[in-house]
């Protein structure tokens, strides 16, 4: 199995693709084979481009819409909602099968959730649990605004209530020139969050080639759930 990494954020529209494209990026200018993932993808009805087509370019995968992101709907609603609006249910089941395909004959593999940790999948089955259930450590992406100190420090303590294990804190987009609270922000997670904060500034999403490298420390493999 591949290593990996599971992008979650504080929010919806916080960063998570972009943080996560950048990841594969690095890895594979790096020359590693790269998969991506994402469990559901809405807002298809937007005509923007998709996150699983963002993700892909940025890794050069050459995988399908169905093998990045097994479910696809067009309202841009909580997974859950949109898929009872199709008149379907996402099965858990099927998203690990799927994850676990994504992850074979590659050596690394970014997947990405679907607004917060706590954002419902199906009845009863979380991004959290999602995440649990791959066993990756988390990449959590946030704003370096005010207010962010709030949203993180409850993500974190929403991924060690699982039993995750915390990757670092990706502050985005981080400015060239950023303010006291900016860096005052950055300096509080850090210390009371006791995790390793990283930043991005703001990429064109045009020319993945001009992006900085964005490199995570702990990529692990999944453990065994036989």
């Amino acid at each position: 199995m591949a290593t990996g990494v599971f992008v979650t954020g504080t929010g919806t529209e916080v960063g998570k693709t972009v943080v996560a494209a950048a990841i594969a990026r690095t890895l594979a200018g790096e020359g590693q084979r790269v998969a991506v993932f994402k469990p559901a993808v809405t807002g298809l009805d937007e005509g923007l481009e998709t996150d699983h087509a963002l993700l892909r370019r940025a890794s050069g995968s050459g995988q399908g819409d169905e093998e990045i992101a097994p479910y696809r709907f067009g309202p841009p609603a909580s997974p859950h909602l949109a898929a009872a609006m199709a008149g379907e249910e996402i099965d858990p089941k099927r998203l690990r099968r799927a994850a676990a395909v994504a992850a074979g004959g590659v050596e690394a593999i970014v997947c990405e959730g679907v607004g917060g940790l706590l954002v419902p999948l199906a009845p009863g089955y979380l991004v959290r649990d999602f995440a649990a259930d791959l066993g990756y450590p988390l990449v959590i992406v946030a704003g370096p605004g005010l207010g962010t100190i709030n949203h993180t420090l409850l993500t974190l303590e929403a991924a060690r209530a699982a039993g995750l294990e915390i990757a670092a804190v990706v502050l985005s987009p981080w400015p060239e020139e950023p303010t006291e609270i900016e860096r005052s922000n950055r300096e509080t997670i850090a210390e009371l969050g006791q995790v390793e904060i990283l930043t991005l500034p703001p990429l064109d999403l045009t020319a993945p080639e001009s992006w900085p490298s964005l490199r995570i420390q702990g990529f692990v493999n999944p453990p065994s759930r036989g």
